[in-house]
């Protein structure tokens, strides 16, 4: 089971939380990006910072898009991390891997975890695409709704797949990275160090969770963003290896990428970009099962662990 012996440094948990700050923000918010921009315009023919402001151009605008995000996660949320880890902390990555036996039956599990939990809680994402405010926070709804828009019209832009090409592309892009580097620094490490602080790991779990919504800058989809944060934060806990939430968080993401590409393709007329609740007559049974999982899941790990302190 994960326990607070698995640190990721032997300072304070402020320091090292201040560090892992610090070490993201470096990666995340000028390095990686300033590598894929680079990157990005020497692939792109027309004026790439002039048509992403704008958001029009040629029709490779997205795919010079999608260099820029995966070279700001891959440097910010997985490279600076392990180097941050295994280099200056001087830390193993081992133990956020353990062996553990019946792994596969359990990345299966949590697999479909992922895949049938934004069911489950459509009708909570829906309410809160959809949340008006009172008059005196006219600003912060303006503000809301705007970057809400921004993102929407690039999600709009990255996702429009049609062609199997895109789709690997996407899967690697919008769901492979993010689950390993999200899940390496949230959970891995910044849950950890919460937990090493707070000595409460429901505390730890809840306020990762909280974080890691915030920094997408979209409150119409914070509060189930939080809720899909704890999920991941709760399978890394009662599992102790991370590979768990980072199996979960990839068929979470992929779900979309996959749906999107059938949408586009005309195989499906659902498109899971609208904000729309699922029909309760798949929302009940998802909610169950999803309740049935995350129970054998706990269990599964209880046991193969011996160790009653599970919360």
């Amino acid at each position: 089971m994960f326990s607070q012996g698995n640190s990721v440094s032997n300072r304070t948990p402020f320091q090292s939380l201040l560090r892992i700050v610090a070490m993201v923000a470096l990666g995340f918010v000028i390095v990686g990006p300033l590598l894929g921009l680079q990157l990005a315009m020497s692939v792109y023919e027309g004026d790439f910072v002039k048509d992403m402001a704008s958001l029009s151009g040629t029709p490779e605008l997205a795919t010079a898009i999608l260099i820029t995000q995966a070279m700001a996660t891959l440097v910010g949320l997985i490279i600076f991390p392990l180097i941050q880890i295994t280099r200056m902390e001087r830390k193993s990555l081992r133990p956020f891997f353990p062996f553990q036996r019946q792994m596969g039956m359990m990345l299966v599990v949590v697999a479909g975890i992922g895949l049938i939990f934004p069911v489950s809680i459509s009708p909570l994402t829906a309410w809160n695409a959809n949340i008006s405010f009172p008059d005196f926070m006219n600003g912060f709804e303006r503000w809301a709704k705007e970057s809400e828009e921004r993102v929407a019209m690039i999600t709009a832009l990255i996702t429009d797949i049609d062609t199997v090409p895109e789709l690997l592309i996407g899967l690697f892009v919008i769901a492979l990275l993010p689950a390993i580097g999200e899940e390496l620094v949230f959970r891995g490490m910044i849950q950890q160090e919460l937990w090493r602080g707070s000595g409460n790991i429901h505390v730890a779990i809840w306020t990762s969770a909280f974080i890691f919504s915030a920094i997408h800058v979209q409150f119409y989809g914070f509060i189930p963003r939080v809720l899909l944060g704890a999920l991941f934060g709760y399978l890394y806990y009662w599992s102790g290896n991370l590979l768990v939430p980072m199996f979960s968080h990839f068929f979470n993401n992929a779900f979309a990428v996959v749906m999107l590409y059938l949408y586009h393709t005309g195989t499906i007329d659902l498109n899971v970009e609208e904000d729309h609740a699922a029909p309760l007559k798949y929302v009940i049974p998802c909610i169950i099962l999803t309740i049935t999982l995350l129970y054998y899941t706990r269990e599964h790990y209880l046991k193969t662990n011996d160790n009653q302190n599970i919360a």
